[in-house]
């Protein structure tokens, strides 16, 4: 988890880049005909969810570069992994039909 605290938190760009493969993992399995489009929706949430937390990490590191205790992370991180979990399996059991 520090790893991650480490790589993520204060580096917009880092999160922009989980966001864009993302994206193309979905724009891969939906324009390749692999997965349906209701299927492969959940992993497009996960993206545009990790897009807006990039956009949010943006903008604390300019409104507030110093903080250093961000009770925002207790709430944005568990969501996004769980959108991003469910957006993994739900495009992998499609594939696998």
């Amino acid at each position: 988890m520090a790893l991650l605290a480490e790589v993520l938190v204060g580096h917009p760009g880092h999160i922009l880049i989980v966001a864009l493969v993302l994206l193309a993992g979905w724009s891969l399995l939906r324009f390749s005909g692999a997965v349906s489009g209701p299927s492969a929706r959940p992993l497009l949430w996960a993206s545009l969810a990790w897009g807006m937390y990039a956009a949010w990490e943006a903008l604390v590191q300019l409104r507030t570069p110093e903080a250093n205790i961000r009770v925002d992370l207790l709430l944005s991180w568990p969501l996004l992994g769980a959108l991003t979990l469910y957006g993994l399996i739900r495009c992998a059991i499609a594939v696998r039909r």
